[in-house]
């Protein structure tokens, strides 16, 4: 029976992680926009509302983060290396939050910014 080889950041194709870190930037725009899309159909009187522009928007990304993912796993990207990539869709997402909403990011929000960034490097090792 033979082991498989352990992932490592040499086996994963650079394009592979470059459409990860893509599609979690698209990941953090589609949060803006289920958020943005969410918020005006809560002032809808129908179901219609949750069809606006934004939350279709949203859908889009989505459909796009899934593509990416597609792309770099057919290059070779690695599981291992290419999904703590994509967990700095929270980081994206907490910085378009203070962009768009004034939402604040604290110390302790930097902090976990950091144990992801840490983590997102261990996990590559």
């Amino acid at each position: 029976m033979q082991v498989p080889e352990l992932a490592t950041r040499e086996s994963t194709p650079s394009v592979s992680i470059m459409f990860f870190a893509l599609a979690a930037v698209f990941g953090a725009v589609g949060q803006f926009l289920y958020k943005s899309g969410a918020d005006r159909a809560a002032a809808a009187e129908r179901w219609t509302g949750y069809l606006n522009w934004r939350i279709l928007a949203g859908v889009a990304c989505y459909t796009a983060v899934m593509a990416l993912f597609v792309a770099a796993f057919r290059r070779g990207g690695s599981l291992a290396v290419l999904y703590p990539v994509y967990a700095s869709t929270f980081i994206w997402a907490a910085l378009l939050g203070l962009w768009v909403y004034g939402t604040p990011v604290r110390p302790i929000h930097v902090g976990g910014m950091g144990c992801l960034v840490v983590g997102m490097w261990l996990m590559g090792r």
